[in-house]
């Protein structure tokens, strides 16, 4: 790295306010934003959706629409002041100078041009180089972001590759002018956990190669511990702390910092005895903030007649002149008291079987070539599938995406019908019965919490309404007053006002359209939820109050509760059971503490290590896994992770290339399909270390 001492900052934003203009009113975005990035350092940029993270970086581009403006303060780049640049140096400098890397891939690819065309503009463009030389560099970057067989590559449009290939060309792309500054903005969102720390590693090895600085705006704490050197907390528009990774994940000074650090699930966290801490009330609305302290509304410290008076400044933290805090009351509070105890929890212990599945296989049959038909293929989405859940248990499902854990959803649900085996429900066979021919019992008994809540509620229909359609669906209630009843009990399970009965979905946040999902599944007493990535999509401060509702109506309701999700923190916090799948078959099976200590399969393993932490006292092996997980439609031969296993020189005579390993049982309750034999396993070491304190 640069000595930051001497060197000039490649970033310098002081105290830089936006604000949006509509006809009624001008809506202040961000106030008195500060920050510094140094040559080669990175900076994080963390907060809830709506605090104004992508609205610095608009502005850094320039590029805030019709309706946005710089209101104050500056923005300089290499010591050049952008708010006055001509539009002719701006398009000179961005794209060239200062590159970005945006959420959605696809957003930022062409459909209709092909890949190597899309990356040869860049150096075409702003530095006037010939075709030859462009090809060449072109082909240089997609070698760099290790994509598979790089001229094949640039001969693809954007559809034929994968989502993680499709990040890998923007970032490619990004980086083909060698920017001093690549701003990303959540560039993992949407990406497996195994695909996201391939990208993290690339884009920090990268960073190092062309001394690229980085503004890298994420919620995701641990992926910022991971990637960046210093950190910028946002709230509402404001930066309310900053300083080293190190000064502020150890030494928090700011209540809403402390307040996301308790709402996330660290090593350690227990369901039970030791409960995420959800921050209480909601993100105001930008005209509606509070007068003084923008988080003194939800903040345990708040002092009236004090922190609600003026606009308070950010000062240094006493002993560390590049760690700052906007808070009044930094130097008075115990900031290493320990959390007040939420009452601890009591779980039942898991009850009878109520759901089985027996060899259950799901095939699908399908043309080898989508437009001109011809041969078909078949594609082995669920291959053998056998687990049986309790009363009142929680298993998760884990593995990447195409590894069949919605197709088993859909099958349980009678979305889709299995091809072979068993799903029995209370010991009657149901894999058979799609959902029109089975009875309301069963389809009330089975219901369904999705990963998106702004697609699954009828934007046209109150909220009050839509759970009331559910009750009328499972025969619930003899009239509407009956119904309206029990909708209101359902809002107070969900913890909303029944106020917001009359609401429509417009009307409501993320996480309170979630609330509203969770009641309408419990509307018919259902027995067996399935929670498809239910907080993926939601601010982590939100994803702990889903998450603990989830886990108070289950103790209240004894449900059994099926979490599919690719997020092992929360796995790991919630589920008393997990399942690991990998194309279409499960890989390993056992109690939380089980799966998450050695011996582990292979792919457990690298799952594992994928996992970004947000504490800096975790130590991980790093493992990244190299190559795409293999289409269902041509799985390998032998163990379907053979393509991609670190383990596979330890089996002698080429097993994981010709024979599908056989489940083993390693301890009571622990099973796994795996050719590496007992000693091996035994040997195997933490993924995950911590330090003692």
């Amino acid at each position: 790295m640069a000595n930051l001492t001497t060197a000039e900052p490649i970033l310098e934003i002081d105290r830089l306010s936006i604000s949006f203009f509509t006809r009624l009113r001008e809506i202040p975005a961000v106030m008195d934003f500060s920050a510094t990035i140094m040559p080669g350092e990175a900076l994080g940029l963390v907060g809830e959706s709506g605090c104004g993270k992508s609205t610095v970086a608009l502005g850094v581009m320039q590029d805030l629409g019709a309706n946005g403006r710089i209101v104050g303060g500056s923005i300089k780049f290499k010591g050049e002041e952008m708010n006055t640049m001509s539009p002719a140096r701006l398009r000179e400098i961005r794209g060239s100078k200062i590159a970005m890397i945006y959420q959605e891939p696809m957003a930022s690819l062409n459909p209709a041009m092909k890949i190597g065309k899309q990356l040869m503009e860049v150096p075409l463009i702003h530095d006037k180089v010939s075709e030859k030389e462009a090809y060449a560099r072109a082909l240089e970057v997609v070698t760099d972001v290790k994509l598979p067989d790089p001229k094949r590559i640039l001969n693809s449009y954007p559809h034929q590759l994968s989502g993680g290939q499709q990040q890998r060309i923007v970032i490619a792309m990004a980086l083909m002018s060698k920017p001093s500054l690549l701003i990303l903005d959540e560039p993992t969102t949407a990406l497996d956990v195994t695909v996201e720390a391939a990208v993290v590693q690339l884009v920090k090895d990268l960073g190092h190669k062309y001394g690229t600085s980085m503004l890298f705006i994420s919620h995701n704490l641990g992926l910022v511990l991971e990637t960046c050197d210093r950190i910028c907390v946002m709230y509402s528009g404001e930066a309310v702390e900053r300083g080293s990774i190190g000064d502020v994940f150890d030494d928090m000074q700011h209540p809403y910092t402390q307040a996301l650090f308790r709402s996330i699930p660290l090593p350690g966290a227990d369901k039970n005895d030791r409960p995420l801490v959800a921050i209480p009330g909601n993100f105001p609305l930008p005209h509606e903030r509070p007068k003084g302290c923008n988080f003194g509304p939800r903040c345990d410290y708040f002092q009236p007649g004090r922190c609600d008076q003026e606009m308070i400044p950010m000062v240094r933290v006493a002993g560390d002149d590049r760690h700052q805090t906007r808070c009044l009351r930094n130097r008075e509070i115990d900031w290493n008291a320990p959390v007040t105890a939420a009452a601890t929890k009591v779980k039942h212990a898991p009850g009878q079987v109520v759901l089985k599945m027996e060899n259950l296989k799901k095939y699908y049959e399908v043309a080898a070539n989508a437009l001109f038909g011809g041969d078909r293929k078949v594609v082995k989405a669920n291959e053998t599938l056998s687990f049986e859940a309790r009363e009142g248990e929680t298993l998760a499902i884990v593995g990447e995406s195409g590894c069949g854990k919605s197709t088993f959803a859909k099958l349980l649900m009678g979305l889709e019908t299995a091809t072979d085996g068993q799903i029995l429900l209370d010991n009657i066979s149901i894999g058979d019965v799609p959902i029109e021919k089975r009875s309301t019992k069963n389809v009330a008994d089975i219901q369904m919490v999705f990963q998106n809540p702004f697609d699954t509620l009828n934007p046209s229909m109150s909220v009050g309404r839509q759970i009331i359609r559910a009750l009328e669906i499972f025969g619930i209630g003899t009239n509407d007053t009956e119904r309206r009843a029990r909708m209101l009990e359902l809002l107070d399970l969900v913890k909303l006002p029944r106020a917001f009965a009359d609401r429509m979905p417009r009307q409501l946040s993320g996480g309170q359209k979630q609330r509203v999902g969770i009641a309408r599944a419990f509307a018919g007493d259902a027995r067996i939820v399935v929670a498809d990535e239910p907080v993926s999509a939601l601010d982590v401060s939100v994803q702990a109050a889903v998450t603990d509702l989830l886990m108070d109506i289950q103790r209240e309701h004894n449900t059994t509760l099926l979490f599919i999700s690719h997020d092992l923190s929360i796995v790991r916090y919630l589920a008393d059971r997990v399942m690991v799948m990998y194309l279409g078959h499960v890989v390993e099976l056992g109690t939380t503490d089980q799966v998450f200590s050695p011996p582990y399969h292979p792919y457990t393993e690298a799952l594992l290590s994928a996992v970004p932490i947000a504490d800096t006292r975790v130590t991980k092996k790093h493992i990244v896994l190299e190559g795409e997980i293999p289409s269902a439609m041509n799985p390998p031969p032998g163990c379907p992770f053979q393509t991609r296993c670190g383990w596979k020189s330890q089996v002698p005579g080429g097993l994981c290339d010709t024979q599908v390993p056989p489940v083993r049982l390693l301890a009571p309750g622990h099973q796994i399909k795996c050719h590496l034999d007992d000693a091996t396993l035994a040997a195997m070491e933490p993924v995950i270390q911590i330090a003692a304190e």
